[in-house]
């Protein structure tokens, strides 16, 4: 059974903050902070993908703090919307996500991370989280 991955030791809120949001202070630069759209609770969804071959391989949720993480260290960094604190991809599975660029969509509330993912992305231990197919009819799906 995959083991989670880990919060980042000394990155957890008090119990009194928010889950998320721009109430924590956070050392993101200025100029990309303004760009961000958030969720109401200060949230960019982050796509995942493998940096050689654009497989997708999950969706995980950045704040401002978590994004400069990221940035700064090389290392995928998230906010954990069930447990509320940071955590950094691979701390405690072996399941590194080394970041080898970050792009902004052009509304701001979406971050394509390109990584070079070691070992499994999912919490599952499946290589990517998109592993259940759903089936799709209709005039689309005739065009495969």
């Amino acid at each position: 059974m995959p083991v989670p991955d880990a919060p980042v030791t000394g990155a957890h809120p008090s119990p009194q903050e928010p889950a998320a949001g721009p109430a924590r202070a956070s050392r993101l630069d200025p100029a990309i902070a303004a760009r961000l759209r958030r969720t109401p609770d200060g949230l960019v969804a982050a796509v995942v993908r493998q940096h050689d071959s654009g497989e997708v391989l999950m969706v995980a949720w950045m704040d401002d703090e978590a994004l400069h993480r990221t940035l700064t260290t090389g290392r995928a960094t998230y906010w954990s919307r069930s447990r509320r604190e940071y955590w950094v991809k691979g701390a405690t599975s072996g399941h590194h996500q080394y970041v080898r660029s970050v792009a902004l969509d052009c509304d701001g509330d979406a971050l394509l991370v390109d990584v070079d993912q070691v070992g499994a992305a999912c919490h599952t231990g499946h290589r990517t989280c998109f592993f259940t197919e759903l089936p799709v009819s209709g005039e689309g799906a005739q065009a495969r």
